[in-house]
């Protein structure tokens, strides 16, 4: 089948069914992902952690606590797939390594995410959080998370990079004070007017 006249609901039921990488995992693969063809903002994080991976909801952890604190935005807001999709740069839990989570398995980005991202037409911001993110969704001669995410004003108003909001990047938040200061209130600003646009 022509993967353009493959129904949207079809196209996410073989993502929520793909067995790449099972091999490559000590647990069952699980794709976790949320998307519609309405969505308008994109989140793109790295990977399921295994607390979403255990409940299938993507951000359900304390990361997904305070992206949605700099979002402005509510749990139901968050997880209504008709305003926002959320596609991490690995659809399943990748384990766990020495020092954290592994790297999004590298099968999964070249076999689903160009079909998933040229459906969603609808998208007026993406929020693309972390290295592998950015390196995907912003191109170019590698930069440090921080390098790229001082600059977010260079790719406003339609992406915004972000660093994880993990709890593990409390060090990162404090020696970086203008994200919180200026990057946050922007990120809110520009949420809400997609979101609740003027009638």
């Amino acid at each position: 089948m022509d993967s353009q006249s493959e129904s949207f609901d079809a196209l996410l039921a073989r993502v929520r069914g793909c067995t790449l990488c099972a091999a490559k995992l000590d647990h069952e693969p699980r794709p976790v992902i949320q998307a519609s063809l309405a969505s308008k903002i994109l989140v793109v994080g790295q990977a399921p952690g295994r607390r979403v991976h255990e409940t299938g909801l993507p951000f359900n952890d304390p990361s997904g606590d305070r992206l949605r604190e700099w979002m402005g935005i509510s749990r139901d807001t968050f997880y209504d797939e008709q305003q926002l999709a959320i596609l991490p740069m690995g659809f399943c839990y990748p384990g766990t390594g020495k020092s954290g989570d592994l790297p999004p398995r590298p099968e999964c980005a070249p076999a689903w995410r160009e079909l998933l991202l040229s459906r969603l037409d609808n998208i007026q911001l993406t929020l693309v959080i972390g290295q592998y993110a950015q390196a995907y969704h912003i191109p170019g001669p590698k930069r440090s998370v921080t390098d790229v995410v001082r600059h977010w004003e260079e790719y406003w108003p339609d992406l915004v990079p972000l660093p994880h909001p993990s709890p593990r990047n409390l060090i990162w938040l404090r020696r970086n004070p203008w994200f919180e200061a200026d990057v946050v209130p922007a990120i809110r600003q520009r949420v809400s007017e997609i979101l609740n646009p003027a009638r």
